[in-house]
């Protein structure tokens, strides 16, 4: 058994995780990947040739470079795995539970806000499923989970645009802020929650990291929901609900058009 450590200078995002992933899943002599997003580094236990693993590397033009090959006895940490499966299981249980909840009330408070955000706890939900494919493995037999995903919700932020340019120029429907502000602070707590079981995980894992980080940006995007909904109060408008459902729906598409990469296979290049 042989650990190579490979640098790649463009992997600093989930979507060139899951790139190398689908690239290497084929190779059959590579055992386990370990991705560390802080330090840019790929570390491969595998037997057998080396070669075709650094040109598969190398042929994703994401910058990797083979820094060190060494014997190695390491084996998978399988509880580590089970541990980080647990995790993004629960999380995804609460997203996907206050996708429903966010959903349901934003259609009777008449809160696009709300709508918007339910529509971000479904995506993360997604990306949190992906998450649990890579634990442990690699993605080839799951290309097209996140396809449907990104394509699910392309179609769901559509109809919400095309229902806020509705409001907007129809007659305004005054939501229910206090609808808003209630479901956003419980949103909050549960992203908080979220937020607290991705930390206890302490894994340099790209997928596990990610998931912080989306975690995160949802704390913001529920603090806006709330500023949002403190301002149709104050104004008397559905003006802010609107716009920050709008923003809102711009965020989960392009949260989809990243999903959608992830599932294209591995000829994908992600762009920056």
């Amino acid at each position: 058994m042989r650990k190579t450590v490979f640098e790649i200078s463009k992997m600093d995002c989930p979507s060139e995780e899951t790139l190398i992933r689908m690239k290497l899943d084929e190779i059959q002599e590579i055992k386990n990947l370990g991705f560390d997003i802080l330090n840019r580094k790929l570390t491969v236990i595998h037997t057998g040739k080396l070669e075709e693993i650094e040109n598969a590397i190398i042929d994703l033009k994401l910058g990797g470079k083979r820094i060190q090959t060494e014997q190695s006895s390491s084996q998978v940490d399988f509880e580590e795995q089970t541990n980080q499966q647990k995790l993004l299981w629960a999380v995804l249980a609460i997203n996907f539970s206050f996708f429903i909840v966010e959903m349901t009330t934003g259609f009777i408070s008449q809160s696009m806000g709300l709508v918007a955000d339910s529509l971000d706890m479904l995506a993360d939900s997604f990306v949190y499923g992906i998450s649990l494919f890579a634990v442990g493995g690699t993605l080839v037999r799951k290309k097209k989970i996140p396809q449907l995903a990104g394509y699910f919700q392309i179609v769901l932020a559509f109809i919400g645009f095309v229902e806020v340019i509705r409001r907007y120029i129809g007659i305004e429907k005054m939501p229910d802020f206090s609808t808003m502000i209630f479901i956003s602070i419980l949103a909050l707590i549960a992203n908080a929650i979220c937020l607290y079981l991705l930390q206890r995980s302490r894994s340099k894992e790209t997928h596990m990291q990610a998931s912080m980080i989306f975690t995160s940006n949802d704390v913001i995007i529920n603090l806006g929901v709330i500023i949002a909904g403190l301002l149709v109060n104050w104004l008397n408008s559905s003006k802010p609900d609107l716009i920050i459902g709008a923003i809102v729906f711009v965020l989960v598409i392009q949260g989809a058009i990243r999903i959608l990469k992830l599932g294209a296979g591995s000829g994908v290049r992600p762009d920056k």
